[in-house]
């Protein structure tokens, strides 16, 4: 066990985020299994367990913290996902740092709430279930799918409206351009942001779309 405190200070000093979590405790592997599947399918990440979520240490209770987490990346991960551990001694308590490298050859799933088997990615300091066409979007970057992209009139109606206004919806699109339904709607916005013109924000109150930054 280490005992040098300054790399676990400075890691809860930057607060939660994309890539990192603090866990008070860990009392569920299918809840904690969503947090290994999201790092590992967005941009890795850490588990610090033991740290309450103002950053205050409380200290890992049981060995028994341990073996849920390798149960949630093994049992309730789909495929599991890999990871690594360091235990660190921090004013006489233990806090458990579990990192988990982005798996850069498959996603993984974890059960939802209902139960139900989901790929999860890591929004800002949320687990949130992969939108439709983020999927639809990794499976044409793997299979390195070409991209053409037609200027007709429901690609121009999109473009403009997002050069006059911030973001817009897939129901807001659809409402815009009547004259074509929701899986060429899809296909535009796939399109759109397999070639960086548009990008794809995910929140846990929906998904919307807006012109990529130059």
């Amino acid at each position: 066990m280490k005992t040098q405190d300054k790399h676990i200070q400075k890691l809860i000093e930057e607060g939660e985020h994309q890539q990192l979590d603090f866990k008070f405790e860990i009392s569920d592997s299918k809840r904690i299994a969503r947090s290994l599947a999201a790092f590992a399918n967005t941009d890795g990440g850490r588990l610090l367990v033991g740290v309450k979520d103002n950053g205050a240490i409380a200290g890992v209770r049981s060995e028994e913290e341990i073996h849920m987490i390798q149960a949630a990346a093994e049992m309730y991960c789909r495929p599991k996902v890999e990871f690594h551990t360091e235990e660190w001694e921090i004013n006489g308590k233990t806090v458990l740092e579990v990192i988990i490298p982005k798996d850069e050859s498959e996603k993984h799933k974890a059960p939802d709430n209902q139960g139900a088997y989901k790929i999860f990615v890591r929004v800002k300091d949320e687990n949130l279930v992969a939108d439709p066409i983020l999927l639809k979007v990794w499976k044409y970057q793997k299979n390195k799918q070409f991209t053409k992209v037609t200027f007709t009139e429901p690609e121009m109606t999109l473009l403009h409206y997002l050069s006059e206004h911030p973001s817009i919806t897939m129901d807001e699109f659809l409402a815009l351009t009547p004259i074509i339904n929701k899986k060429r709607a899809e296909n535009i916005l796939i399109n759109f942001i397999l070639i960086g013109t548009i990008t794809m924000c995910m929140t846990s109150q929906g998904t919307y779309f807006t012109l990529t930054e130059p």
